[in-house]
């Protein structure tokens, strides 16, 4: 079983344009509603591939009964905190070459007592050894010591803890004690290099800065890079690869695809190239969809390209900067 929490959910609206005209009238050729935010785009993926999985997620406001009703649709079981605040909406403009421009809400303001009740329903909803996964940006309300200190207790509780944040809450749990710190963590390379302090331009770049989660007591750093494929890194070291797609249709939620990939090798004792190896045709489907939802794994043959770092001058497609 595989429990995921996103404190900040959004319903998605993703419209598709020929090309997006700046100050200008963008006409949409297509437009898609659907139920979002990092955990729970996850808990989705997971479920069109069949896995057990749970989201738990405040929701509140009419676009949070919205959002209820269409991951209801989708058959994903549900554990919702109600919430005073309305949850937010998030735009997707997509280009037809792919280009991808976002506007998303700040979302609402959590109470404590919302904040104790998502936590402790994260709790009874996972199991011991099972996963419980900590996806996107906090809600106003929602502090980053919060966020530690609910990874303490799910690890406490025997919960393998995957984290997948950025900017002031990825800097909290890393800079606390070893028992706020999570077994797994899913940077982007741009929050890589952001909680690093690091410059990203090349592969090698990467795994050094990787190698700093790593010492500071993350079992396995699993780095999202795009175009460029993806890294492991835990104690047997490096590993790398890619899964090439022909054309790339929508790059939104593809780290959460990644991620879930990942996991559901992970809940099924699958070795660590066998969980890259996951991660990486799970967000290569996804990057060949419209929408933010993962289209299940279906029939799609791609090349996974699996092995150690034996470039590491190889150059990023975009370099991270802090």
């Amino acid at each position: 079983m595989i429990v995921t929490v996103t404190p900040n959910p959004s319903l998605d609206i993703t419209l598709g344009l020929d090309r997006f005209i700046h100050r200008g009238i963008n006409r949409v050729q297509s437009s898609l509603r659907e139920p979002s935010g990092k955990g729970l785009n996850v808990s989705l993926a997971l479920h069109a591939s069949g896995a057990d999985t749970i989201a738990v997620l405040p929701l509140g406001g009419p676009a949070g009964r919205e959002l209820a009703g269409l991951a209801e649709a989708y058959g994903v079981q549900l554990r919702i905190i109600s919430i005073d605040g309305t949850v937010r909406s998030n735009v997707s403009l997509i280009e037809n070459d792919g280009a991808t421009t976002k506007l998303n809400e700040p979302g609402p303001e959590l109470g404590e007592d919302e904040v104790t009740q998502l936590v402790e329903e994260a709790l009874n909803a996972s199991q011991r050894d099972g996963w419980l996964a900590y996806c996107g940006s906090l809600p106003r309300g929602f502090s980053p010591f919060q966020l530690a200190r609910a990874i303490a207790l799910a690890k406490q509780a025997g919960r393998n803890v995957a984290l997948d944040t950025s900017d002031a809450a990825l800097h909290a749990v890393l800079s606390g004690p070893e028992a706020n710190i999570p077994t797994v963590i899913k940077p982007n390379t741009c929050e890589l290099a952001t909680v690093t302090g690091r410059g990203l331009l090349t592969v090698g770049d990467v795994v050094g800065a990787a190698d700093v989660l790593l010492q500071r007591g993350v079992e396995t750093v699993l780095v999202s890079m795009g175009g460029d494929g993806g890294l492991l890194l835990d104690k047997a070291g490096a590993l790398y690869g890619r899964a090439p797609v022909h054309r790339v249709v929508n790059t939104v939620g593809a780290g959460d695809s990644f991620l879930a990939g990942y996991l559901w090798a992970r809940d099924r004792d699958l070795s660590r190239d066998e969980s890259l190896a996951s991660a990486l045709r799970w967000g290569a489907i996804a990057v060949q969809h419209a929408g933010t939802l993962f289209p299940g794994l279906g029939d799609h043959e791609m090349t996974i390209q699996l092995g150690r770092v034996s470039a590491p001058e190889q150059p990023l497609s975009e370099a991270s900067v802090p």
